[in-house]
């Protein structure tokens, strides 16, 4: 009978840098060492904090994915405490069952493994290494985690036969009835991270190297402030420098080599150190406007680009939700369901009624919904959005999913006019700060219309947390018809913007709208 090697107990080591300071490390010195002196500073946005969610959920989802039968263990490092939870991952390894946040600590390193599979190997026992990410595809960032993971686990000891990312895959479709199987899928990149052994080696001697500082690093904030993160310290690191009075990242895509390497090489913050020989029409626009501070409106050209529109009109704004895990038969992941929409209709008499829609019941809205925006749009007349192509994709998937419904859908889709590129040819003001969202837009044509002046949910990412919070179970009642008011307000407050930017845009003020 063959002999079954155990295997034997991780190397303690002493204590190291975790993998995400030593993450942090490679996108900023500077970053890195308030990690590690001052995390006190941290300031860490609702994107990161929704993002951290995301993620958690999608780990308890491939913990059941991974070990259907249940018989491994899960490591809660926030409760047992570093030390204590990389002890226990050395007991537990011995067991040879599936291990959740698994710890190891070696070589000046420290890191947890989202899920530790045991495996044979030409009959010897081994480990099967899976990091869970949110993620749609694999990002270059999690190819330097894997391949930090892989190195600390190596040198703790770990006989490890193979690592693999495995991410969200957004084609699949959700079959209902909590079977998730299919969500995730994986990529192997054993041998990339089995390779990388050296580099890592050398990110933790210069992390170590940071760290000992008496002082921080003296850099700058940049570009490297949000790639690939955005950094949790930006707000302190932008109170230790005196700001450009015309930011350079006001100028809208800065996407040409030669701009983008003007800035880079000379270091430029203010917009007034730009040659305008190396800025398009738009950013030339922005730059003079800004700089001049004087509003920019071709009227003519506005009015001239809408005239071919008559009344009556709608207005229309959609909100939606793209939950990483689908909760609704036949969505998919990220996919963006709508479950609400506004709509004014204005008629050739100047009359303006407005519709809505919300479901916080928490079952799927999309049937209800198409309904009921078929019924609002009516058969005629332009429908007019913001920046269309996101009311298209709602439409669109909409007629995917209602079948019924599909022809009346796609013919609102052919009726719709986007006012975005008519702000965009036609308009700026220097308070929009060279951007043309609506909320930047807005409030320089109807400043009583300002979203800041909104109570509760001011902006998109608001109205999805609100929504999610609303459709919870335990959501009492009168929290839920708080959220259900601030989500109809907010998403009137669109709609009704579109018609007073159409009014102005348009030239008519004969309208008492």
């Amino acid at each position: 009978m063959r002999a079954v090697h155990v295997q034997s107990p991780l190397r303690p080591g002493v204590s190291g840098i975790s993998k995400s300071k030593l993450l942090a490390s490679l996108q900023c010195a500077k970053r890195f060492w308030l990690e590690v002196h001052h995390p006190e500073m941290r300031e860490d946005s609702a994107g990161a904090t929704a993002a951290f969610v995301t993620g958690q959920s999608v780990g308890q989802i491939a913990r059941r994915l991974y070990d259907p039968k249940r018989r491994g263990t899960i490591i809660d490092v926030g409760r047992e405490g570093t030390t204590a939870a990389i002890a226990r991952t050395r007991t537990l390894l011995a067991e040879r069952k599936p291990i959740f946040e698994a710890g190891f600590e070696a070589k000046g390193g420290k890191a947890f493994a989202d899920i530790l599979m045991p495996v044979l190997r030409k009959g010897l026992p081994m480990w099967r290494m899976v990091e869970v990410k949110s993620s749609s595809d694999v990002k270059d960032y999690q190819r330097n985690d894997v391949a930090i993971q892989t190195y600390v686990a190596r040198k703790a000891g770990l006989a490890l036969s193979s690592v693999a990312i495995a991410h969200v895959d957004t084609s699949w479709v959700y079959p209902g009835g909590e079977m998730y199987d299919g969500l995730l899928v994986e990529r192997d990149l054993t041998e990339e991270a089995f390779g990388r052994g050296a580099e890592v080696k050398e990110w933790i001697a210069e992390a170590e190297a940071i760290a000992a500082q008496r002082k921080e690093p003296a850099l700058r904030t940049g570009p490297h402030c949000s790639d690939p993160f955005e950094c949790s310290f930006l707000a302190y690191c932008e109170s230790q420098e005196k700001q450009p009075k015309y930011p350079v990242w006001w100028l809208p895509r800065i996407q040409s080599k030669g701009l983008r390497e003007f800035i880079e090489t000379r270091q430029v913050r203010d917009m007034r150190r730009v040659p305008d020989r190396l800025l398009n029409g738009r950013q030339l626009r922005v730059k003079e406007h800004t700089l001049g501070d004087k509003t920019y409106f071709d009227w003519k050209g506005a009015a001239a680009a809408l005239s071919g529109q008559r009344l009556p009109a709608c207005f229309l704004d959609f909100e939606t939700i793209n939950f990483a895990i689908p909760i609704w038969k036949g969505t998919r992941p990220y996919q963006q369901i709508p479950f609400q929409f506004s709509l004014h209709r204005l008629s050739r008499s100047g009359k303006l009624e407005h519709e809505a829609f919300l479901d916080l019941s928490g079952n799927d809205p999309s049937p209800a919904l198409a309904e009921a925006v078929v019924a609002a749009c009516g058969e005629t007349g332009p429908v007019y959005a913001y920046n269309a192509k996101f009311e298209a994709g709602c439409l669109n998937g909409l007629a995917e999913r209602c079948t019924k419904l599909r022809r009346p859908l796609l013919a609102i889709v052919d009726r719709l006019v986007d006012l975005l590129p008519i702000a965009q040819d036609h308009y700026y003001h220097p308070a929009q700060e060279g951007s043309w969202s609506i909320k930047s837009v807005l409030p320089t044509i109807a400043p009583d219309l300002d979203h800041a002046l909104l109570e509760g949910v001011k902006d998109g990412g608001m109205a999805m947390e609100a929504y999610g919070e609303a459709i919870a179970p335990g959501t009492a009642v009168e929290r839920r018809e708080a959220i259900r008011r601030e989500l109809l307000d907010y998403c009137r407050l669109d709609t009704y913007g579109l018609v007073r930017l159409w009014r102005h845009f348009a030239g008519r003020g004969d309208l008492a709208i």
